[in-house]
């Protein structure tokens, strides 16, 4: 097995975790762990995609990780008071 598929399943394999952990709605501390997960997954299937030249790939995971580093700070920094008021 050659090193892109490594990361390639890698990055399948933590994303399926993650979404999970957010779907489980188990609390903030969960979700946001979730969101931490799914983060190491962007960067895993950026560095395939860039490995492999997929290219659009890349681009899209680059974009997902802002919106997970985004559910990072809203569940694991704001504090309860906090993410009440900006969910409002």
């Amino acid at each position: 097995m050659e090193l892109v598929d490594i990361l390639r399943w890698t990055a399948s394999i933590s994303g399926m975790i993650a979404a999970l952990m957010v779907a489980l709605n188990a609390g903030a501390k969960i979700t946001g762990w979730g969101f931490i997960l799914f983060c190491g997954s962007s960067i895993v299937w950026v560095t395939s995609s860039l490995l492999d030249g997929n290219n659009p790939l890349a681009v899209q995971n680059v974009v997902l990780l802002g919106i997970n580093i985004f559910g990072v700070y809203r569940y694991l920094w704001l504090k309860p008071k906090e993410r009440t008021a900006a969910a409002n």
